[in-house]
């Protein structure tokens, strides 16, 4: 039994708020179990100098966790003056997860600015920040369309992200904080509403692991991504954004 009382292939409780904040062209609070991350959109029309003259838009994301979101109060890395590894290394996970989404000709030259903010951390920060993240994003490109800024939808899928690991030789589905700490195997995965790998990110944390374990883990990994994109298509679904933004079957 697992230290929260859920089977092996069980995630925990899932709940999102659309328009969390009142300014940002996006906004969503996902809450993950205890894990909440807020996520929020902002447009620029500008593109990084490397896009300019190519007539493409660019999509980047920056993460950071706040000072009382775990335990014991962590200092802002701000006033540390520069960004931990740790933290380059997810922002870059959830922007190259949330441009496998798109056409990138179609989002004009515009910059999409991800921001996610980790309010509270009980394991699973970045795989809630990038199924928040693509959320937040849809939201800042309806605004445009409605405005006619946008003459349609860049969005090719969906994508969503989990957490799997081996605990006590067993797969388990979503670790919370408890679990990761212990896991013998920690894994993360990203992937799109048409089943494709955006990102496979496995460590055996106190030894190697077998390709057995590989494939038990990507199965159940599959089955909780799956799930978390009903979660999305329901909630853009049920605010009339679904059709609007995928005109066409996902891909």
């Amino acid at each position: 039994m697992r230290p929260s009382g859920r089977s092996q292939d069980t995630m925990r409780e899932v709940r999102i708020e659309m328009d969390y904040t009142k300014h940002a062209k996006g906004s969503v609070l996902i809450s993950v179990g205890d894990t909440r991350v807020l996520c929020t959109c902002s447009v620029e029309d500008k593109v990084p100098p490397f896009l300019n003259h190519t007539n493409q838009g660019w999509i980047t994301a920056e993460y950071g966790m706040l000072p009382a979101a775990t335990h014991s109060r962590s200092a802002r890395e701000a006033a540390r003056g520069k960004q931990t590894g740790r933290t380059v290394e997810i922002q870059r996970l959830i922007g190259r997860s949330l441009r496998s989404i798109v056409n990138p000709s179609l989002l004009g030259t515009r910059t999409f600015l991800i921001d996610c903010d980790v309010i509270q951390a009980d394991g699973g920060t970045r795989t809630a920040s990038i199924t928040g993240g693509f959320l937040a994003l849809c939201s800042a490109i309806v605004k445009l369309m409605d405005k006619k800024l946008l003459p349609v939808s860049p969005l090719l899928d969906c994508v969503a992200a989990t957490s799997v690991g081996m605990i006590n030789g067993a797969a388990c589905l979503d670790l919370d904080y408890r679990e990761d700490s212990r896991a013998e195997v920690d894994m993360n995965l990203v992937m799109t509403g048409a089943g494709r790998y955006v990102e496979i990110q496995g460590t055996g944390e106190k030894g190697a692991f077998g390709e057995e374990q590989l494939q038990e883990m990507k199965q159940l990994g599959q089955v909780g991504i799956r799930r978390l994109i009903e979660i999305q298509r329901s909630i853009l679904e049920a605010r009339g954004e679904l059709e609007h933004l995928f005109p066409r079957p996902p891909q």
